[in-house]
C-alpha cells in the first residue's frame, strides 16, 4: 500500500485558523499515531472448529505503514490457524484516551531471520532462548480494512460529549468524537 503525504489542512472556526496534523486529515496516520504507544494487541484467529480465538500479542515496534509486525513460535496453535485460514482481526485499546482500533486482514507467517533479530528484546527469553532459536517466526498481518474510534481529550471530553448529547442531540455530540473506517485495498 502506498500512503500519499497530506499537506496540512486548515479549518476555520469563528474566524481562528487551526493548523490540523497529518495524523488528523489522513485515516492511515490517525491509525499509525492511535497504535503507536499500544504495546498489546489482542489478535483474533478462526480455530479448527470455525469459532474466534483471541490471545494478547506484543506488537513489534515498527513504522505502520499498512502492516503489523509480531513474533510467534512455529509450533503453535495460531500458526495452525493461520496456515488454515490467514484472515485475522488485531484489535488495539487505550482507555484511559478514549482510543479504539479494530483492524483486519491476511496474516503471513515468515521465517524472516534478519527481522527476528531486529525485534528481539530480552522480554522474548521467557518464550525462547534467544534470536536463533528455529522456533522463532515473524507473523505479519497485512491489513485490509481498519476502523477507529477516538475521542481528544479522553474521558473528560466523553463525559462533556455525553451531557452534550443528553441537551443538544446525538448529532451535536458526535462531532466531539473521531470515527472512520479505512480501506486499505
Amino acid at each position: 500500500m502506498t500512503v500519499v503525504p497530506v499537506l496540512p489542512a486548515f479549518s476555520a472556526f469563528e474566524g481562528n485558523f487551526q493548523m490540523q496534523t497529518e495524523a488528523e486529515t489522513n485515516p492511515v496516520s490517525k491509525i499509525a499515531e492511535l497504535i503507536k504507544d499500544i504495546r498489546t494487541a489482542m489478535l483474533v484467529t478462526i480455530d479448527s472448529d470455525g469459532r474466534p480465538h483471541s490471545r494478547p500479542m506484543s506488537t513489534q515496534d515498527t513504522e505502520f505503514d499498512g502492516a503489523v509486525w509480531f513474533l510467534t513460535d512455529i509450533e503453535s496453535a495460531m500458526v495452525r490457524e493461520i496456515a488454515a485460514n490467514p484472515t485475522v482481526a488485531v484489535t488495539y485499546a487505550s482507555p484511559g484516551k478514549e482510543s479504539y482500533v479494530s483492524l483486519s486482514g491476511q496474516a503471513e507467517v515468515l521465517n524472516d531471520r534478519e527481522r527476528i533479530s531486529r525485534f528481539w528484546s530480552a522480554f522474548m527469553k521467557a518464550w525462547w532462548d534467544g534470536p536463533e532459536d528455529p522456533r522463532i517466526r515473524v507473523l505479519k498481518v497485512d491489513v485490509e480494512q481498519g476502523e477507529y474510534w477516538d475521542t481528544p481529550g479522553g474521558k473528560v471530553a466523553s463525559l462533556f460529549a455525553l451531557v452534550k448529547g443528553a441537551v443538544l442531540g446525538k448529532e451535536e455530540a458526535d462531532q466531539d468524537n473521531d470515527h472512520a473506517k479505512v480501506n486499505f485495498t
